[in-house]
């Protein structure tokens, strides 16, 4: 640019974005450089939402696995007049043994999904990643979403056969005499099923997730 036949170098001007839109083009991603932003299916208070569940279900797991592995209890009942020493054990029914199991289970999945999640919380990074971690955590919380409403019911089938006795037969209420085993049953029971509801709640989550996620 020429002025009075002298050279003037051409004005530079800067133009500054509210922060406003600074920030929304950060959220959707279309800037480069330092100010690139990640795509994230969820907000944070979604992810904060998915960490609660995830503790949530660990807590109940193991109050679940608590109190089966601590019902047993002595006693005795009368059969026709005759008083007969009983004792019963969590441990002697395979129904029982399978909701000591597949708790244990749901208590480590939960405790591993939970470290990682925290961490990646913690870092403010996504606590999923990428459509496949989302379809392995899916999975895996589906697969004992199933095992732990199946232990529930097979344990409370052994329960009420236990409160009711068996009909046209000698054999009593065994939850009379024994009522602190039947108590820790029953409360283990339940827990087992508010577990899996948990459960059931997560993978909801983290459908949404997978539908909202574009890679």
């Amino acid at each position: 640019m020429m002025t009075n036949g002298q050279k003037v170098p051409p004005l530079e001007v800067a133009v500054q974005l509210p922060d406003s839109k600074v920030a929304a083009m950060e959220n959707s991603g279309t800037m480069s450089g330092p100010l690139m932003g990640t795509t994230r299916p969820f907000a944070r208070k979604a992810e904060v939402l998915h960490v609660a569940l995830r503790l949530l279900c660990m807590a109940t797991s193991v109050v679940a696995l608590s109190f089966m592995v601590t019902a047993h209890q002595s006693s005795s009942v009368s059969i026709y007049g005759f008083k007969l020493p009983v004792y019963s054990k969590w441990s002697f029914s395979h129904s029982f043994v399978y909701l000591v199991g597949v708790s244990a289970a749901v208590v480590a999945h939960s405790l591993l999904q939970l470290l990682i999640s925290m961490s990646r919380l913690l870092r403010k990074s996504p606590v999923i990643t990428s459509r496949s971690h989302a379809w392995l955590i899916f999975a895996g919380d589906q697969v004992f979403a199933y095992a732990m409403i199946g232990a529930g019911a097979a344990a409370s089938g052994v329960t009420n056969l236990n409160r009711t006795g068996i009909q046209h037969a000698p054999l009593p209420n065994f939850c009379k005499p024994l009522h602190y085993f039947c108590d820790h049953v029953a409360v283990s029971i339940a827990f087992t099923f508010f577990s899996c509801f948990l459960l059931a709640a997560l993978a909801v989550h983290e459908v949404m997730w997978l539908s909202k996620s574009k890679y």
